[in-house]
């Protein structure tokens, strides 16, 4: 890890020595906020608060990414600057009563958060519900990618398709970071109250497509497609991607089903593919410079599971 020099540090100082800028960086150690919610907590305009991110951003203290129309921030998490946010952190007071004001109106955002977050998994609840019951338990899938990661150092982890963020959830106590990728918004919002309602801090989420992932090549000790494939137009391209991803001996790992005729899924939940064969995944993994390890297979009551891993050399 690169050092800051003693003007960078100075600069990072001087753009958190600011009242509201101290605020921003208190509130966001709670987790990820968009400019719409940092203006409701902090009571200041958009164009104020913005121009205070705008600085915090610039010092390195605090990281902004899009996702669709939504601007979010958090905490640098990586590099001597998103340490030093965390130290100035610390120092504050934590019985200030500005500070505790504002916490106070985080957990009213929050709430008003959680409550739309419910709503949408709650109309949705009862159609994913018909598909787990078709297959083998969650619990029993969870252990068997647990066991295909025993042992190995992993640093960062990439989850495609992050739907609930269940996966984030499984794997947070044995990564360093986590980060899960979605298309659909609506997803990305419960898995983000997912995630702030248990505490990850070491996970995230953002908005992202699998075919053209905005991450750095070799970052990743290993990537994740949990039940997702069966929705790519191209899931060799998905692949390719991962294993663009992986650092040399990470791994990825595919979860889905094997090939069956039940139409209603294509019909009712835009699955693409009904399931895929055991070598169509192993020969995707060989076309994209990985070494495929050998096929888990999952009985269920109508479909299937199949779990492939293949590692990049």
């Amino acid at each position: 890890m690169t050092e800051l020099s003693v003007l960078e540090v100075l600069a990072s100082l001087r753009a958190a020595g600011e009242q509201t800028r101290l605020r921003i960086l208190a509130l966001l150690t709670f987790g990820e906020l968009t400019v719409t919610e940092l203006t409701t907590i902090l009571r200041q305009s958009q164009p104020r608060v913005s121009r205070h991110l705008k600085l915090l951003c610039e010092a390195g203290l605090l990281e902004r990414f899009r996702e669709g129309t939504w601007i979010f921030y958090r905490l640098a998490d990586s590099g001597e600057a998103g340490r030093l946010a965390l130290q100035i952190v610390n120092m504050l007071p934590r019985q200030d009563q500005l500070l505790l004001t504002d916490q106070e109106q985080l957990s009213a955002v929050k709430e008003e958060r959680h409550a739309v977050a419910a709503t949408y998994f709650k109309e949705n609840a009862e159609r994913w519900d018909k598909i787990r019951s078709l297959y083998v338990p969650e619990g029993q899938v969870e252990a068997a990618l647990l066991s295909l990661t025993e042992g190995r150092d992993i640093d960062d982890m990439l989850d495609v398709g992050t739907g609930t963020g269940r996966m984030l959830e499984v794997f947070s106590p044995r990564i360093t970071r986590g980060i899960g990728v979605d298309l659909s918004h609506e997803m990305l919002a419960i898995a983000r109250d997912n995630l702030e309602r248990k505490g990850l801090r070491n996970c995230q989420v953002r908005h992202g497509d699998m075919y053209d992932l905005a991450l750095s090549s070799e970052t990743m000790d290993l990537v994740l497609f949990h039940q997702v494939l069966h929705f790519a137009d191209n899931p060799l391209s998905a692949i390719r991607e991962a294993g663009r991803l992986l650092k040399a001996g990470g791994r990825v790992i595919v979860v889905d089903f094997a090939p069956h005729n039940l139409e209603f899924l294509r019909d009712e939940h835009a699955h693409r593919r009904l399931g895929f064969g055991a070598k169509e995944i192993s020969r995707w993994c060989e076309q994209a410079g990985l070494v495929p390890q050998p096929v888990i297979q999952m009985d269920g009551k109508e479909l299937v599971v199949m779990i492939w891993a293949a590692d990049k050399p």
